[in-house]
């Protein structure tokens, strides 16, 4: 959930409506306060509460082309598909799709401009490109992923096929790659940076604060979001 310049935004919804209705009451919201839902790609946890979401609120939904084309049973859902190498505007925030490696059909992540800020939203990648470098270099807020802990999937209890997809170029990024990425698109223009999407088995607290530990002096505020939880809102 996003606020710029008072336009709210949904990215992605994995929840059952009354679950969805829940966290955005612990928010101070209630689904009609939504301009619009935006969807990364079409695996099930992040597209699962979308429709039924849309379709009892009335909320257009924003999605890729390529996306677009691996739903089926959508047709009553007021889709909007856009060209992930354009932006386009919702209310009047400047909405830039960026284009991930992650093994789904056309997925794309996003980063929002308003007046004075710019939010960027980053998860569902399994590694860093140029492109992605360049773009979320301008963004005073990151919600970033770091899904594991390398040793602690490689040494857990997913079945190897599993490990070996979160783990590779189309899978997600490790709490190694995280930093990297931070490191690389600089951390002066950063106000609050989220590390999110993080696995509940491979990964840890520990572990996290053992990775990040470099970059939490560096930055004005650094936190961790667990799944359960979640996080609330961040003031800009």
């Amino acid at each position: 959930m996003i606020c710029v310049d008072g336009v709210r935004l949904l990215v992605d919804c994995g929840f059952t409506l009354k679950q969805t209705r829940a966290r955005l009451a612990r928010l101070g919201l209630v689904p009609e306060d939504l301009a619009a839902v935006l969807v990364t790609h079409e695996h099930s946890d992040h597209i699962q509460g979308v429709a039924p979401l849309a379709r009892r609120h009335g909320l257009p939904v924003y999605l890729s082309h390529g996306t677009r084309r691996g739903l089926t049973g959508w047709d009553d859902v007021d889709l909007r598909p856009f060209n992930a190498h354009a932006e386009f505007e919702i209310g009047g925030v400047r909405v830039t799709p960026v284009p991930v490696p992650h093994d789904a059909r056309e997925p794309t992540q996003f980063v929002f401009d308003g007046a004075r800020v710019s939010l960027g939203v980053l998860t569902d990648i399994g590694h860093v490109t140029a492109h992605v470098r360049e773009v979320y270099r301008r963004c005073n807020a990151l919600l970033v992923e770091a899904n594991h802990d390398r040793d602690m999937l490689w040494g857990g209890t997913y079945p190897p096929h599993l490990k070996r997809r979160i783990a590779s170029d189309l899978g997600h990024l490790s709490n190694e790659q995280t930093v990297a990425l931070l490191e690389a698109i600089g951390t002066d223009a950063m106000r609050e940076v989220v590390i999110g999407h993080i696995s509940e088995q491979n990964n840890c607290a520990q572990r996290l604060g053992t990775a990040f530990a470099g970059l939490r002096a560096r930055l004005p505020r650094l936190r961790f979001a667990t799944q359960r939880e979640g996080f609330g809102w961040i003031d800009l």
